[in-house]
């Protein structure tokens, strides 16, 4: 899986359902290098190998590209694998399972990839259910087949190894917390038509704040854009929220496995805390909730009322519009449903 944050996140699962079916399996995963650190450390890996599509991609006849490609090409090589799933779909996906030459190469029939140019590196595909409609299941269904178990009725967990350093950073953090539930907001989205108003998530916050007294709201941020958008909303909410400092990684997921809750966007810290097993309410608009949304007992989604709604764009001329179709008292009920869950 060499997709985004959130890609990466949902294909976690996968790891422990090979795990199941053949214990002693060795899983190796390559990974965009931006995004390595995520999966460093996880126990059900066995090699992890970074690589830079992007850089790749914008200096194609380099030496430099050449001489990495090789490399990775000479070390899926020599691991001389029974087989290769290909999750993501993708041409740059397709081409490194390719480089692997091994003779089982698994991914999606046409329908059900990003890119069809990808049925070009496999040498058999996997068509999905229409039951299939979250990302993880469909990850799942692809590399279930080859061994004849239904992930469906498997309990499948899924984890971010974080460092006894990163543990010890977020338990200080939040012993300087008052003594009450603490929730995270996360800001940012990648996508403007993903992201809620600012009036919103002040709301939230006083809202928050007045049902669960002795609460605290942290606040993170993954640009100078977003830093700035916190604390000003940080500072209309008053008392009680706090704008937390850039993390690593890392160091964000450990404080993620510490909070009691977390809001935000379809973007990766949402799902990262689904993955630590921290309850969440996530909000969706461009994107659907039902496909991308963390399912289960403490979680909730909230989608927008628009009747486009999702419409999959990355901009909107009624942006405005739609994002406040998310109410608050629709966002407050989905925190007390989390919480309860």
């Amino acid at each position: 899986m060499m997709g985004d944050l959130s890609d990466i996140i949902h294909a976690l699962p996968v790891l422990d359902y090979l795990h199941k079916v053949a214990p002693g399996m060795e899983i190796d995963w390559v990974v965009e290098e931006s995004f390595q650190d995520i999966l460093g450390g996880n126990p059900l890996i066995s090699r992890l190998y970074a690589v830079r599509t992007k850089a790749w991609c914008g200096k194609p006849f380099a030496r430099s590209t050449r001489e990495e490609i090789g490399s990775v090409k000479h070390a899926l090589r020599s691991r001389d694998y029974d087989l290769v799933f290909d999750i993501q779909g993708t041409l740059k996906s397709g081409l490194v399972s390719w480089l692997s030459s091994a003779a089982k190469r698994i991914g999606f029939t046409r329908e059900a990839l990003q890119q069809p140019v990808n049925l070009l590196f496999t040498t058999r595909q996997i068509p999905a259910r229409r039951q299939d409609y979250h990302s993880t299941d469909r990850y799942l269904r692809l590399v279930s087949v080859s061994f004849g178990k239904d992930f469906a009725t498997m309990k499948l967990s899924s984890d971010i190894a974080t460092s006894p350093e990163d543990d010890e950073a977020a338990r200080t953090l939040l012993a300087t917390l008052a003594d009450g539930l603490v929730f995270l907001f996360h800001y940012g989205t990648t996508w403007q038509a993903n992201s809620w108003c600012d009036e919103g998530w002040v709301g939230l916050g006083k809202a928050l704040l007045e049902r669960y007294p002795e609460s605290t709201i942290l606040m993170s941020w993954g640009s100078e854009q977003e830093r700035t958008a916190v604390t000003r909303i940080a500072s209309a909410i008053g008392t009680g929220a706090r704008v937390l400092d850039r993390f690593l990684l890392k160091e964000f997921a450990a404080v993620l496995k510490k909070v009691d809750l977390v809001v935000a966007g379809d973007t990766g810290p949402v799902h990262m805390a689904a993955a630590v097993g921290t309850p969440t309410v996530s909000l969706y608009r461009a994107s659907d909730g039902r496909r991308r949304g963390p399912r289960g007992p403490g979680h909730a989604v909230v989608q927008s009322s628009f009747d486009c709604s999702p419409c999959f764009r990355t901009e909107c001329d009624r942006n405005e519009q739609c994002s406040r179709s998310i109410t608050v008292d629709a966002m407050v009920r989905a925190v007390e449903s989390a919480l309860a869950g």
